[in-house]
C-alpha cells in the first residue's frame, strides 16, 4: 500500500474526527464515548495532489478492563507496521496524560523506521494553541508539534504539508475503483469477522462472543481464484425498535450505506438459530436495492445429527420465508472450520459475473421468442398480447425489455414465467432480474 498515514493515540483524543477531515467525508463513526473505534479503518485523501491512504485505529489502552484492550493494541501496531507515517495524536484540553507517556514508550521502536509526527488535537484557542508545548516532554516525533483542530480544519493544511513531504509517489486517486464491492451482511454474532479474518488469513476485524464488537463498515482489498474484491465487514443489524444507542444507530447506517455501494450482498444466517425475521429483511432490502445475493448459513458444525436431508429442509424453510425471492443460492458454511468457505467466495464471483452479465441481442430472442411460442400470453378481456422482439437494457443489472403490441394486459404471473425462463436459459443465479414492457 503506497503513501499510508496512521493515525494513532489513546481512546478519545478525536482520530476519527481527523480521520473523517483527511478522507473528506464522515466514514467513521465519532462519540464522546472512548472506544467507538475498534478496528482498522481505511480511507482515501488527496493533499496538493498527492493521493494517500488513511488508516483510523482503535483508542490504545493498557490495564483497563475492556475486553477488546488486547484486540485493539494489536490492530494498533498492524496500522503503524502497515503506515509511511505515523501520526501520534494528543488531547491539549486533557493535557498530558499517563497513557500518552505509555504508548510513546510504543512508538520509540518505529522512531528509525518511519517519520512520526507529534499531533495536538483541540487547539482551537490561543491558549490552548500555547498550551501544546508540554508535549514536548514526551520526547518522542520529527521535533516539532503539530498544534491542530481537527474540528474545524485548522492546522491540518500545515501537518500534511509536512507529511507528504514524504511520499516520493503522486499516489493513485481511488485504488478501488472499479474493483468488486462485496458486503458481509447479518444479525449481530453471526459470525461475520470471522468469516471475513478467515478469508484474509489475518485478524483484520476484532472477534468476540459479544454482539456488536464491529461497529463501523471494515473495508478490505482482497485476492482469491485469480479475483481481486473489496470485503466490507459491517455491524449486525438489529431490529429499529432494539436500536438504543447513537453508537449503534451510526453503526447501523454505515452497514446500509456499505450495502448500497457493494455489487454483491453476502447474509449471514446462524445455523443454531434458523433464519429469523431480521434475516428476512436484511434478504429484501439487498433485494430492493437491486444487489446480488448469497446466503450464507454459518455455524453449521454446531448443528448435530445432520441427517441427509437436514441441509435440503433447512433451504426449503429460508426460500418459503423470503418469498417470493427465490434467486439467491444457499450455502452452508462454518467461519471456525473453514468448511466450504472457499465455495463460498467462488459463488459470490459467479454472482458477481451474472449480474454484469450481457446476452447478446439475436441469442436472447432466439431462445425467449421459442419460450413465448410454447407459452403465449394469457388474453386477457379478450385481448391477446403478442410479444415480437427482447432486448437488454444498458443498466448496471440485468434488465430486459419485451416489446409487445398490448403492455398493459400482460399478468404478473407471465413476467414470472419469463423471468424463470431467462435464469434457466442463461443463469442469472443470484441477481435480480427486471423486465419492462414497451409497444411496438
Amino acid at each position: 500500500m503506497q503513501n499510508t498515514i496512521a493515525i494513532v493515540g489513546r481512546p478519545n483524543v478525536g482520530k476519527s474526527t481527523l480521520f473523517n477531515r483527511l478522507v473528506g467525508e464522515r466514514k467513521a463513526i465519532m462519540d464522546n464515548q472512548s472506544g467507538v473505534t475498534r478496528d482498522r479503518h481505511y480511507g482515501y485523501g488527496e493533499w496538493t495532489g498527492k493521493y494517500f491512504t488513511v488508516i483510523d485505529t482503535g483508542g490504545y489502552v493498557v490495564g483497563s478492563d475492556d475486553v477488546f484492550e488486547e484486540s485493539i493494541r494489536k490492530q494498533v501496531k498492524l496500522a503503524i507496521d502497515e503506515a509511511d507515517v505515523v501520526l501520534f495524536m494528543v488531547d491539549v484540553d486533557a493535557g498530558l496524560h499517563p497513557l500518552d507517556e505509555e504508548f510513546a514508550n510504543v512508538l520509540r521502536r518505529y522512531e528509525d523506521k518511519k517519520p512520526i509526527y507529534l499531533v495536538a488535537n483541540k487547539a482551537d484557542s490561543t491558549a490552548r494553541f500555547q498550551a501544546a508545548g508540554e508535549f514536548y516532554a514526551l520526547g518522542i516525533g520529527t521535533g516539532d508539534i503539530f498544534p491542530i483542530s481537527s474540528q474545524s480544519g485548522s492546522g491540518t493544511g500545515e501537518l500534511l504539508d509536512a507529511v507528504i513531504s514524504h511520499f516520493e509517489e503522486e499516489g493513485v486517486e481511488d485504488p478501488d475503483a472499479g474493483i468488486p464491492r462485496i458486503t458481509v451482511m447479518g444479525r449481530p454474532n453471526v459470525g461475520k469477522s470471522s468469516l471475513v479474518n478467515v478469508l484474509l488469513g489475518e485478524e483484520r476485524s476484532i472477534v468476540t462472543d459479544i454482539a456488536g464488537t464491529t461497529r463501523d463498515a471494515i473495508h478490505t482489498r482482497y485476492n482469491a481464484f485469480g479475483n481481486e474484491f473489496i470485503l466490507i465487514d459491517t455491524a449486525g443489524l438489529r431490529r429499529k425498535a432494539k436500536v438504543d444507542e447513537d453508537i449503534e444507530f451510526y453503526s447501523n447506517l454505515r452497514s446500509l450505506r456499505a450495502m448500497e455501494e457493494s455489487d454483491v450482498v453476502i447474509v449471514m444466517l446462524d445455523a443454531t438459530r434458523g433464519i429469523e425475521s431480521q434475516d428476512v429483511n436484511i434478504i429484501g432490502l439487498a433485494d430492493r436495492n437491486r444487489k446480488g445475493i448469497v446466503i450464507l448459513v454459518n455455524k453449521w458444525d454446531l448443528i448435530e445429527n445432520k441427517e441427509s436431508n437436514t441441509a435440503k429442509e433447512f433451504e426449503d424453510k429460508i426460500y418459503d420465508m423470503i418469498k417470493p425471492i427465490s434467486y439467491p443460492p444457499i450455502i452452508f458454511t462454518s467461519a471456525v472450520t473453514k468448511q466450504r468457505v472457499h465455495k463460498a467466495i467462488e459463488t459470490v464471483m459467479q454472482v458477481y459475473e451474472n449480474k454484469r452479465k450481457k446476452v447478446p441481442t439475436s441469442e436472447l430472442n432466439e431462445v425467449m421468442l421459442r419460450e413465448i411460442e410454447a407459452y403465449p400470453p394469457p388474453s386477457t378481456k379478450g385481448k391477446m398480447v403478442r410479444i415480437k422482439y427482447v432486448t437488454q437494457l444498458p443498466t448496471h443489472n440485468p434488465v430486459f425489455a419485451f416489446f409487445c403490441n398490448l403492455p398493459q394486459y400482460v399478468k404478473e404471473s407471465y413476467t414470472r414465467y419469463l423471468e424463470n425462463r431467462l435464469r434457466e436459459n442463461f443463469d442469472f443465479t443470484g441477481v435480480p432480474i427486471g423486465i419492462v414492457y414497451r409497444k411496438k
